[in-house]
């Protein structure tokens, strides 16, 4: 039996973690990984003590028939990214990578064509990671840089300041 390679037994990890998401539209598992050690967890759903939307059994972006993408203040759930940035010491992120999966909430079925959202991105900036690995297909992946999100700020196109 060929042993499997870390990228993807830290994908795996992660497509499990999703498994534990309450969003009725899709499930993110992220963990941060630094030195072959998991340094956090996390998988989207409503901030602890509120409900969830599968407890609540609906969907506010589903019921306005938001796109992908948008309208996230809209969304009851804290994101997959930051609820593991949030159990994560600073000091522990910085140089390390995170690894991302998302699962189809109704099929449950892998869901590759994902990045995170702008907010996460800040997010994950901030907290000083230095990649994000995320799952495409069972055995693939594509890996971003978040030094290039820094480089190529599409925050400020458009705007004029503050």
């Amino acid at each position: 039996m060929e042993r499997r390679d870390k990228t993807n037994y830290y994908l795996d990890i992660s497509q499990t973690v999703a498994e534990r998401g309450t969003c009725l539209r899709r499930n993110f598992g992220a963990i941060i990984v630094k030195n072959d050690e998991i340094i956090a967890t996390g998988y989207n759903g409503a901030p602890r003590g509120r409900a969830n939307c599968s407890d609540v059994g609906s969907c506010t972006r589903d019921k306005l028939n938001v796109p992908k993408g948008q309208r996230y203040e809209l969304c009851r759930s804290v994101h997959a990214e930051a609820n593991c940035i949030i159990s994560a010491p600073r000091t522990s992120m910085i140089g390390s990578v995170l690894y991302l999966a998302c699962l189809d909430a109704k099929t449950g079925e892998l869901f590759g064509d994902v990045e995170p959202c702008s907010m996460c991105k800040r997010q994950i900036i901030n907290a000083g990671i230095d990649r994000v690995v995320i799952r495409t297909a069972k055995d693939e992946f594509k890996t971003l840089t978040v030094n290039d999100w820094i480089e190529n700020d599409d925050s400020l196109i458009g705007s004029e300041g503050y």
